[in-house]
């Protein structure tokens, strides 16, 4: 799904989102989508400040028939219409309202009230040692008005796909730096004098203090406007005070609920076929695991939507929640603060679910719970870091012991990576004599029908080509994903029936059932031409 079919989706689900509001407002809903770029301008009836005040904008002057008609929001307040609708019927005049959603106003306030033209040069990712174009970003976001300059620093972001954006006090000056695809990157270096915008917009938005000299966590969201479509981005913020000030990371969470979906992962036949397994049969233990960053939080959301259907109560325990999603009820565990999985978990298990999620197993209290909850009809699903999942039995053992009801309660453990994906302009090349028998030894003993259609004895490898407009020659990222279901041979490490229990000796009984490691899942993404092997090397 490209970007452009992700806006027309968001901006889809808005408008079904307006449709249901006006039908419990009891006003007649416009869809503004195929007539909003030309409509004609109805002056001379509402002055621009109470259009931005009320949102509220005209649709039609009377004529001869002194009928007029205006676009309403959700946000605009009831007693204006209701005072409106008074005064044209006493002046013995007809008046209709109908509501529009929150993109459809915007769009055409900005043609109703266009903003004065200043335009800025969007932010460029530089590559390694391009201190040219970070120059030339930072001369643009000195330049950039007070009261803009935060606003463009996340839509910058958000246009680039970045998940997180780092504000850091050097001696003399703000370095800003950009996490996009995993990677992180320079961005700008930007006058000292910026700081206080930036840390007062941070105070006044996140509710987060720039005098304190203790960490601090916060949240807020922006509406992005793009191409006539809005989406919502949920921003986690984190300060910590340094030598030089008040350092900020902001984690950005582009929320589209459309969007966490199963089908959207990529995972192939074998992979959705045990995930389909678990869905369908919402019963033990799931566990994800991979170190922050790897994805976890939007494979469990997935799983969690393709559960979320009307005859089922889903409740997570979440620090902090970072998507909110319909129809499931979303608590928040404050766990710095003295809040407890755990301690959550047995009050939730009170309230009847189908479902739960755990955000993190992080002590053997939580995970004694959680399995205890999993062998009483509940599917319970949370994440624990592990760098594989045979190492998460062998943490998970240390935690809690040799434990036969957490054998006969896990279903399934994933440990997840995100790589980056090759850009169309890579460059295929023959691979070399060490990279060939570096692929083979990995995958020997996979069978063939797991293997992509190519010949091993002259192997083709790509490579990233740099562009003027693509300084790394990836683009995205993919997921590669181990999954470990439970065998009679897993069960009895677990059960402590094997003397022996380490990491490679679970791993090698999962691999005899046709398990695929992460380095295994890696190659194979390498040959099917989707990424690299210096790509598979550093994050797996």
């Amino acid at each position: 799904m490209d970007e452009q079919e992700i806006q027309l989706k968001r901006r889809e689900n808005e408008e079904q989102a307006t449709r249901e509001r006006a039908r419990i407002l009891n006003l007649p809903y416009l869809d503004t989508r195929h007539f909003e770029k030309n409509l004609p301008l109805t002056q001379g009836l509402l002055d621009i400040e109470q259009m931005h005040r009320d949102y509220i904008l005209p649709l039609h002057r009377g004529n001869g028939e002194d009928h007029y008609q205006f676009m309403v929001t959700s946000q605009t307040p009831g007693s204006l219409i209701s005072k409106m609708r008074q005064e044209y019927t006493n002046n013995g005049e007809k008046v209709d309202f109908f509501l529009i959603s929150g993109s459809a106003y915007r769009f055409l306030m900005l043609r109703y009230d266009p903003p004065k033209e200043v335009h800025y040069d969007d932010i460029k990712i530089a590559g390694d040692g391009d201190s040219k174009t970070i120059a030339e970003v930072s001369r643009t976001l000195n330049s950039v008005s007070a009261e803009k300059v935060f606003d463009f620093l996340i839509d910058q972001a958000d246009k680039l796909g970045a998940s997180d954006i780092h504000i850091e006090n050097l001696k003399g000056e703000i370095r800003i730096r950009m996490r996009v695809d995993g990677m992180l990157h320079p961005v700008a270096k930007i006058n000292k004098d910026r700081y206080r915008i930036f840390m007062g917009e941070l105070s006044s938005r996140a509710n987060v203090s720039m005098a304190s000299n203790r960490p601090q966590s916060g949240h807020m969201q922006k509406d992005i406007s793009r191409d006539g479509a809005t989406h919502l981005l949920n921003i986690r913020v984190e300060t910590i005070p340094t030598m030089y000030g008040q350092d900020a990371v902001l984690r950005l969470f582009n929320f589209d609920e459309s969007l966490l979906n199963l089908d959207l992962l990529g995972l192939s036949e074998d992979e959705r076929r045990e995930i389909n397994d678990v869905v369908s049969h919402p019963r033990g233990l799931v566990l994800m695991v991979g170190p922050t960053g790897s994805g976890k939080s939007t494979t469990l959301y997935s799983m969690l939507n393709a559960l979320n259907t009307p005859d089922r109560k889903i409740i997570t325990l979440e620090d902090p929640i970072e998507y909110s999603i319909t129809g499931i009820s979303q608590i928040p565990v404050d766990t710095t603060n003295g809040g407890s999985f755990a301690e959550g978990l047995r009050s939730v298990l009170r309230l009847d679910p189908d479902v739960v999620m755990v955000g993190e197993i992080r002590d053997s209290d939580t995970a004694k719970t959680a399995i205890q909850a999993s062998i009483t009809g509940h599917l319970v699903l949370s994440s624990f870091h592990a760098n594989s999942t045979a190492a998460a039995f062998s943490r998970m053992i240390d935690l809690i012991g040799v434990n036969p009801i957490f054998a006969s309660s896990i279903r399934l453990v994933v440990a997840q990576r995100l790589v980056r994906k090759l850009s169309d302009s890579k460059k295929a090349r023959p691979a070399t004599e060490a990279e060939a028998k570096y692929i083979r030894k990995v995958l020997e003993g996979v069978p063939a029908e797991k293997l992509p259609d190519v010949d091993f004895d002259n192997l083709i490898l790509y490579d990233p080509v740099v562009t003027e407009n693509d300084p790394f020659g990836y683009a995205g990222r993919t997921v590669i994903m181990e999954q470990m279901v439970m065998s009679e041979d897993i069960q009895a490490f677990i059960r402590g029936d094997v003397a022996d229990i380490h990491t490679e000796a679970i791993e090698k009984a999962a691999r005899k059932n046709g398990m695929l490691t992460l380095e295994q899942k890696g190659v194979i993404a390498v040959l099917r031409g989707e990424t690299t092997l210096d790509e598979v090397s550093r994050v797996i």
